[in-house]
């Protein structure tokens, strides 16, 4: 198993046993351990993974941290561990005391679900309040895997992870401003967008500055939705199976050369399971729509329910293709989830985001 497959083994056991672990030791045992055996590090050798390890804060004797990696024989790494219920922002100044009295670079706060890796980027052997490195293990993307491979046993190297640390931090700072900025336009925005288009003076609290922030949300909402729209049509074109030109063939040798391509072309099974997908989810929308405006469209990586037979009208997608099944449905921000069932049946647990991902189409009629 690689790397990538390992974390998504991890990210779906997290789902399963989460509810499960009552305790702190717990977490650890669960999803905690494992998670740095992922990283190529055998938590059962102390030339690697010291458990308990004791960091001095002044005065204070005995303090101990969860876990440090170890790296010739020095911290590289401080793993502070909570409850996975645990809420991390009131515990990362205890990480910060450890991390100040380390020779470690990199600390991680982390409750088994989400993990914060945090470094010294704004002042030197200081711990960043903030971390570079965010990941929620229930929801990680190829991209945060990729950043998290850095931290790998075999990759490990202090100048490659730092040198992306910089950009991953405030990228991710830049990130929760913009989506601030669209939720809410500041009068700063307002203005600075205003003054390309509108000649007259602009007071905040006057009745145009109003409607000039109203302009702006809309404006900035009905710009994201196109680039959404038009990116899964393009995507939703590339998934579809080119239709083959029906050319009369001139020779013999053409039409067995013909004949032989076609056989290669992998072929799109509907499975009976994904059809039982289809009804079901038919059958949980019937209230708000007529059941014979669902349609369904069948890919190689993917089965579509779709709307009034518009490829780019997807109300939900089955990837039932593989061992693990899952069910991807976008949420009221044209974001997908995929949710991991056992059986057709757990698709009705899923019946109201169901009818927001139907909604997304409806509401624009």
């Amino acid at each position: 198993m690689d790397f990538k497959d390992s974390i998504k083994h991890l990210s779906e056991r997290v789902i399963k046993l989460k509810d499960s672990l009552q305790t702190e030791e717990a977490t650890k045992n669960a999803l905690i351990m494992p998670f740095i055996n992922a990283l190529g590090y055998d938590v059962f050798d102390p030339l690697e993974v010291v458990p308990e390890m004791v960091c001095d804060i002044g005065m204070k004797k005995g303090e101990k941290i969860d876990y440090a990696i170890l790296k010739d024989g020095q911290p590289i790494l401080l793993i502070e561990c909570k409850h996975w219920k645990e809420n991390l922002n009131i515990h990362d100044n205890q990480l910060l005391r450890y991390f100040n009295v380390s020779k470690a670079k990199f600390g991680l706060l982390t409750n088994g679900i989400k993990y914060r890796f945090y470094t010294d980027l704004v002042e030197k052997n200081i711990m960043d309040t903030k971390p570079f490195l965010d990941i929620d293990m229930a929801d990680i993307s190829d991209a945060e895997i990729e950043e998290l491979k850095k931290f790998h046993k075999s990759y490990y190297s202090l100048d490659n992870i730092l040198s992306s640390a910089s950009e991953l931090k405030y990228t991710s700072e830049l990130k929760q401003v913009i989506a601030k900025e669209f939720t809410n336009p500041s009068p700063e925005l307002v203005r600075l967008l205003a003054k390309n288009v509108y000649d007259g003076q602009l007071r905040a609290g006057c009745a145009m500055f109003d409607q000039f922030t109203t302009f702006v949300k809309k404006s900035i909402n009905s710009y994201i939705n196109e680039i959404i729209s038009d990116r899964l049509e393009n995507a939703i074109k590339l998934e579809q199976p080119e239709q083959e030109k029906k050319v009369e063939p001139t020779s013999e040798v053409e039409q067995t050369t013909s004949t032989e391509e076609e056989e290669k072309q992998p072929q799109v099974v509907t499975t009976a399971e994904e059809l039982e997908g289809f009804f079901a989810i038919k059958s949980i929308l019937r209230d708000e729509i007529e059941p014979s405006r669902l349609s369904y469209r069948d890919y190689m990586s993917y089965f579509c329910v779709v709307l009034d037979d518009r490829a780019k009208r997807i109300v939900a997608r089955l990837y039932f293709n593989k061992s693990n099944k899952y069910l991807g449905i976008f949420d009221s921000k044209w974001k997908e989830h995929k949710y991991l069932i056992e059986n057709i049946d757990d698709i009705y647990k899923y019946a109201e985001e169901l009818k927001v991902s139907l909604h997304l189409y409806l509401d624009k009629n």
